[in-house]
């Protein structure tokens, strides 16, 4: 019996989905598909072809979001 360990625990949390990170940014998915990436949102594609998943790392994400912080 494997067990899963603390490490694979948390680099499996530290990626977000698109549906995740829309919640999380309060956003839809169409918006993230269509300017996440150009806004410089950093992500990271899993698989090739329409069977690839999209995902975005929660560091990162975090980092972008204190960048867009208007004065």
């Amino acid at each position: 019996m494997t067990q899963v360990g603390r490490s694979d625990e948390s680099a499996a949390s530290q990626f977000m989905g698109v549906k995740e990170l829309a919640v999380y940014l309060d956003v839809s998915t169409s918006w993230l598909y269509q300017y996440g990436t150009q806004l410089g949102l950093p992500r990271y594609k899993f698989g090739r072809g329409r069977t690839a998943k999209v995902r975005y790392r929660r560091s990162e994400v975090d980092r972008w979001v204190k960048s867009q912080r208007v004065e």
